[in-house]
């Protein structure tokens, strides 16, 4: 367990200086920095948004005993599609995660929507400044836009290279695996071959064999 907004703060102020913070700069600061004040452990290497471990009793149902016990969120290994960053993510997110990712429309939109006070885990604050940061230079970038003959060009242009790509891997399957065929079928020849060879000089042993008697006899 962990006191998030205090362990968080007391980081900060370690590594700037208590002296260096303005009054106005603190107040920012923590409303910026999460309100949760219990936080799992591993929810720091995750997205759990707001889903962590609950306490509470487990009560029998004949003399009503109580006895302590602990609700862990449902976590699960994702890989979830970043359309800033052209790839995908792996990270461990709860099922209630999962359902505010869907409704804001992707991990992008969820990291962006989400204030900063509301993401209470490290790996959170990590991916939402990044992706926070690379948003802000993509809106900098000039953007240009192309006629709608010049993407037709380009559209053509990407089904030619496909349709090349697809016919060399099909020429390059033809050639292997029809080079191989060739192959055993010519060493298949060459094993027929040899026991006919074998056969033939049995055979002109055993008849000059039979021509020394007459020979002799002669």
């Amino acid at each position: 367990m962990a006191f998030r907004s205090k362990e968080i703060m007391k980081k900060i102020v370690k590594k700037v200086g208590e002296d260096n913070l303005a009054p106005g700069l603190k107040c920012a600061l923590k409303k910026s920095i999460p309100d949760s004040k219990v936080v799992m452990g591993r929810a720091k290497r995750g997205i759990f948004a707001g889903r962590h471990i609950q306490f509470g009793n487990r009560v029998s149902e004949d003399g009503g005993n109580k006895t302590r016990r602990t609700w862990k969120p449902n976590v699960q290994g994702k890989r979830l599609f970043s359309y800033i960053l052209d790839r995908h993510i792996c990270v461990k997110v709860t099922t209630h995660a999962l359902r505010c990712i869907d409704k804001a429309g992707g991990i992008d939109e969820y990291l962006l929507k989400t204030p900063y006070n509301k993401m209470d885990t490290e790996l959170g604050l990590l991916w939402k400044a990044k992706i926070e940061n690379m948003y802000e230079e993509l809106g900098q970038m000039e953007v240009v836009f192309f006629s709608p003959e010049d993407e037709v060009k380009f559209e053509q242009g990407f089904r030619e290279l496909k349709l090349a790509e697809r016919a060399a891997r099909r020429e390059f399957r033809r050639q292997f695996y029809g080079g191989s065929a060739k192959q055993k079928q010519t060493e298949s020849g060459i094993a027929d071959l040899h026991p006919a060879a074998d056969s033939v000089t049995g055979d002109e042993s055993v008849h000059s064999d039979d021509h020394e008697p007459l020979v002799a006899n002669a």
